[in-house]
């Protein structure tokens, strides 16, 4: 059975972490990004013949017209990564209206399109495979990140009443919700402070929540499910 996997946000941080486990597994790879050369750079370092697409995640006619180029290129996609993401901190009455719409659309409008893209595909094919990257702070909750939240706790709803749409038709879709993790996300928090409130003690490298999105991916029994992935980050908050 041919596996093909589209990443969204596969040129970084936890997108690429996913890429690398899958490649290493066999799966053939769409690396998509919206800066084209990241995502080159990215699934030439993979090594075989995996691709690299450019999108913006918010426009339905890139979100469509990249499927196509995938089916086209690797064949029908039937699994799918969701990691691109984006923040904008600030507490809620110094948020721009921009910097909310932002972050909405790529962090939650997003995924409902490159998932409504997918699932049309899956449909045909009766299987299929979904995990979205969510976050801890959209279960829990974050002072400065109120629109962040607003965001990654939509994604959970969406991805759980879309798990039971689907569901018959064989398609499983899943979330994991990371804590800290060295990112281009986290490289400004002051992390000696903030690890000692992690029961593990350590921020999270992008690897680990890749095993984390990987195992939800394969597991053929689980769906709708919320996988934390935080060090024991919720234990506490």
């Amino acid at each position: 059975m041919r596996r093909v996997c589209a990443v969204f946000g596969g040129s970084r941080g936890i997108g690429r972490a996913v890429a690398q486990l899958l490649a290493q597994k066999g799966y053939r790879l769409a690396v998509v990004a919206r800066n084209l050369e990241a995502a080159r750079a990215a699934a030439g370092a993979l090594g075989g013949d995996h691709l690299a697409f450019s999108c913006d995640v918010a426009k339905e006619h890139e979100v469509q017209s990249t499927f196509e180029e995938i089916e086209k290129n690797l064949g029908r996609v039937n699994f799918l990564v969701n990691a691109a993401g984006i923040n904008r901190d600030s507490l809620l009455v110094r948020t721009e209206t921009e910097d909310m719409i932002s972050q909405l659309h790529t962090n939650l409008l997003g995924s409902m399109l490159t998932c409504k893209a997918a699932v049309k595909s899956m449909i045909q094919q009766q299987r299929g495979s979904i995990v979205n990257v969510g976050s801890v702070i959209g279960l829990k909750g974050n002072s400065g990140q109120t629109v962040y939240s607003a965001s990654k706790g939509g994604l959970v709803g969406f991805s759980r009443a879309l798990a039971k749409e689907v569901a018959r038709k064989k398609i499983r879709v899943n979330v994991v919700a990371p804590g800290f993790v060295h990112t281009e996300m986290t490289k400004d928090l002051k992390e000696e402070h903030l690890k000692k409130s992690i029961p593990l003690g350590r921020f999270g490298e992008p690897a680990d929540v890749a095993q984390a999105v990987v195992f939800l991916l394969e597991s053929p029994y689980v769906t709708g499910h919320v996988l934390v992935v935080d060090g024991g980050l919720q234990l506490v908050m």
